[in-house]
């Protein structure tokens, strides 16, 4: 199995996960904690199908090798990939929005619970909140964009069997 085909099934996974901890953890246990891990998860889902995509084309030789830094791996899905395939720049503003949580997450000497949402502050007293809505449309969003890049990546899998 070819690289891109694992990123594209471990995506899926991750995916999964974050939909069940939204859906069905969440509404039993309705920890606003939860919505971290849900976040986290969708971003692990969304870096994985974009780097599928970043490999699947690195394949055929039409980019150049790259690193595994998310920032590289981002500016060269945004500048090559993102007008190649037409797809909606609604994905790469999602994705640079989730990893700007993840790291906030990662930085943050202050996060707590209020209401039904999950508030991370930064030391400069910039705050990022994550609501279980927010989080169900960009999961909606993810799911589409899995699904594009699985047919992009999908047209040529008889040459890997």
């Amino acid at each position: 199995m070819e690289r891109f085909q694992e990123l594209r099934e471990k995506a899926k996974q991750d995916i999964r996960k974050a939909d069940h901890l939204l859906t069905t953890t969440y509404s039993l246990i309705q920890e606003p904690k939860i919505l971290l891990s849900v976040a986290n998860n969708l971003f692990i889902a969304l870096e994985n199908t974009m780097t599928a995509l970043l490999e699947y084309e690195r394949t055929f030789k039409r980019i150049p090798a790259f690193s595994e830094s998310f920032d590289l791996k981002f500016t060269l899905y945004k500048n090559k990939l993102e007008p190649k395939y037409n797809l909606n720049k609604d994905f790469s503003r999602m994705l640079q929005d989730l990893n700007e949580i993840v790291k906030a997450h990662g930085k943050s000497p202050i996060e707590f619970s209020r209401k039904d949402k999950y508030v991370i502050c930064s030391d400069s007293y910039e705050v990022r909140t994550l609501s279980q809505q927010d989080l169900k449309r960009m999961l909606s969003k993810a799911k589409v964009f899995i699904e594009l890049i699985n047919n992009i990546t999908k047209e040529n899998d008889r040459i890997f069997k």
